[in-house]
């Protein structure tokens, strides 16, 4: 078990055939050269190009490595976020700790920061909640997401022992269930967006609050068992959590139950009945909150664009439809004839959907891939009911989804977390609440 603060390294660009940037202070690089200011790196004939801010050639080679010296740091242009979701755009970001090129393909190059976890949790909970958050929510995040590093950097090391691809999909011809292991970074630890945690360096306003509540956790971790816990979290559970099997792979994980986001246990989703009462309605629970200045105070500027998290709605004629699914399937289904849902999570989240046309069949699952399959980003989440308008000779027109949440649901429900905080829960009781079972212990 971990006994001392790690290192890791963070993707931050990927995939970018060009990177340009600034060093605010002076940087070595390998050929004990010491820059600072702009410069950019290309790829060159399988080499890394890196040139300073009056576009000379200081040093071509496969990797470079940027050592930050005196604290410096660095900006990078360009920097996407909320990858392929329905807020993704582009930022400038700046960061501490040393900076690495490689080229990640044969005309692409991979920016990859190497920074203490402590640090790097000061940006996470930075650039997943707003700085003005209560003490108490920053603190539960903080250990969630140190709990969350760790499970993955010791998970990601056994599954290289056994030899286990990341991911997994299962195809027959007329069913794709695939799920997203969050270990499938090969060349570095964790990536800096959604599909691990934000990670947005300085960029965003670390406030003392945030360097409080990492300081006042430091060391401390969740543990289940004796071990680690793989700390899941999102952004609004919708009233009550998933199971981690209905999203990941199909093992039952003791500490990441469905709970009720509330002190009152309301019931799990058990059929289609019960699905549509859940969804239509706005029960008293914590992530359900319209109030502005909780909403200000959890969470950042560009998540606050989205402000019908808790129960949503989403509307596609027939030939909208179609072209989305087909778009994002790869798979021509002709006329979407209905939708069906075959299996929900005790969150009301489906898990497989089989999708009927006039040409093809096809189950799909698990949740992820149905939000990507519906949507031309994502689908706010997979818990939603299905409303079918059809013309008179009863072929759809209309598809209609009410929906709840957003994201999948597992673990802490961060704006329930938020709103446990307000009302007085420490960030014990309050992921005690999310985490079934689980202890905190400080290991270093």
């Amino acid at each position: 078990m971990i006994s001392a603060e790690p290192v890791i390294t963070v993707g931050i660009i990927q995939h970018a055939k060009a990177i340009e940037g600034i060093f605010h202070g002076f940087f070595e690089l390998p050929n004990s050269v010491r820059l600072q200011g702009p410069f950019t790196v290309s790829c060159l004939n399988g080499s890394l190009v890196f040139k300073d801010n009056e576009d000379v050639e200081v040093i071509r080679s496969r990797q470079i490595t940027c050592l930050a010296l005196n604290k410096a740091t660095f900006t990078l242009r360009d920097v996407s976020i909320g990858i392929n979701f329905h807020w993704e755009r582009k930022e400038n970001q700046s960061f501490e700790g040393n900076l690495f090129f490689f080229p990640d393909s044969d005309e692409t190059i991979c920016a990859v920061n190497k920074i203490g976890v402590e640090k790097y949790l000061e940006s996470v909970i930075s650039s997943e909640m707003s700085a003005e958050a209560p003490v108490e929510l920053l603190k539960a995040h903080a250990v969630a997401s140190r709990s969350w590093l760790a499970a993955a950097l010791e998970r990601k090391v056994k599954k290289k022992d056994v030899g286990q691809p990341p991911g997994q999909f299962a195809a027959a011809e007329d069913e794709v269930i695939k799920w997203y292991d969050r270990e499938d970074h090969a060349s570095f630890d964790v990536c800096a967006d959604d599909h691990c945690q934000r990670y947005q360096g300085i960029t965003k306003v670390i406030s003392g609050s945030v360097e409080e509540a990492v300081a006042a956790t430091r060391g401390q971790f969740i543990l289940f068992n004796n071990e680690i816990c793989d700390a899941r979290f999102s952004k609004v559970c919708g009233g009550r959590t998933e199971v981690f099997e209905n999203t990941w792979e199909p093992a039952s994980v003791p500490y990441l139950q469905s709970v009720s986001d509330s002190k009152q246990n309301h019931p799990r989703i058990s059929n289609e009945s019960d699905a549509e009462c859940w969804f239509m309605s706005s029960p008293d629970v914590f992530c359900n909150t319209t109030d502005g200045k909780i909403i200000k105070s959890v969470l950042p500027s560009f998540d606050r664009e989205t402000a019908d998290f808790f129960r949503w709605r989403v509307e596609y004629t027939q030939e909208q439809l179609a072209e989305i699914i087909q778009s994002k399937s790869g798979i021509d289904f002709g006329i979407i004839t209905d939708l069906e849902p075959l299996l929900r999570g005790p969150s009301g989240r489906i898990c497989r959907l089989k999708i009927i046309g006039t040409k093809r069949t096809v189950t799909v699952g698990k949740e992820l891939e149905i939000r990507r399959w519906l949507s031309s980003s994502h689908l706010y989440s997979s818990a939603f009911i299905i409303k079918i308008e059809r013309d008179k000779n009863d072929v759809p027109v209309k598809f209609i989804f009410n929906g709840a949440g957003w994201g999948h649901g597992v673990g802490m429900c961060q704006v329930g977390a938020a709103v446990m905080a307000i009302k007085g829960f420490k960030a014990e009781e309050i992921l005690k609440h999310y985490f079934c079972g689980v202890e905190l212990k400080k290991l270093y």
